[in-house]
């Protein structure tokens, strides 16, 4: 029953990953990685963002401790996420389970777990992750094969697929709350002038970059617009 119910709740997540993750095996394929690399890449990791920065590390021939810090300044989130959600579990999602449950959890599935009002059961976590990894990795290997058969111009536009999942995951927070605004617009102004400065564009890669304009954006929220709680607290 838990197993049938996590199912169900994974159903719109697969979906969704489906057409999300078509645009990443264009993308990977593009910048040089094979189909069965690309496939392979979303099945060990299942995170849209660390994987766009990773390949992006990959075509620019980075190296193996920028590759390492990008990842941990993108993909942090994930530990609280699943701190967040071990509170929520029963005794049957042991140790073993927990470290499987770690490899699959995203916003979404974070979203759709928390929300429950019940304890989490190992069975029910398994059930909502299977349509979301299936999804993304079927979909990575479709787009990465069709990529090299459809003409030129539907794939370029289907590659912006992707970076526009990422604005539309922020565009409707921004619009709510000032600070994720305020953070976003400072990132985006950082990036453009890693990427148009020649002297910063030329002594800093990209994933160094990424990593730069994350932590002065995420470090100036923290600073200057703290949370009404974190002040009254």
């Amino acid at each position: 029953m838990d197993f049938r119910r996590g199912f169900h709740d994974g159903l719109a997540i697969g979906l969704g990953y489906l057409s999300v993750s078509f645009s990443f095996g264009i993308l990977a394929v593009r910048m040089g990685l094979s189909w069965w690399q690309a496939v392979i890449v979303s099945f060990a990791n299942l995170t849209s963002a660390g994987q766009v920065a990773g390949i992006g590390i990959m075509s620019a021939s980075g190296g193996l401790i920028e590759m390492m810090v990008s990842q941990l300044v993108i993909n942090m989130r994930y530990s609280l996420m699943s701190i967040s959600l071990s509170q929520k579990a029963d005794s049957s999602l042991n140790t073993a389970g927990r470290f499987m449950t770690a490899h699959f959890i995203t916003d979404e599935i974070f979203g759709v777990a928390y929300s429950r009002p019940e304890k989490l059961s190992r069975s029910h976590m398994f059930g909502i992750a299977v349509l979301p990894v299936i999804g993304w990795t079927s979909g990575t290997l479709l787009g990465a094969v069709c990529g090299a058969i459809l003409p030129a111009i539907i794939t370029e536009a289907l590659t912006i697929g992707i970076y526009g999942m990422f604005v539309a995951i922020v565009l409707p927070v921004s619009r709510k709350d000032k600070a994720v605004m305020t953070v976003s617009i400072i990132a985006v102004v950082l990036s453009v002038i890693f990427f148009y400065v020649p002297a910063l564009k030329d002594n800093i890669s990209s994933g160094f970059a990424v990593i730069i304009c994350s932590v002065i954006a995420a470090g100036a929220g923290a600073v200057f617009m703290p949370k009404e709680e974190e002040i009254n607290g």
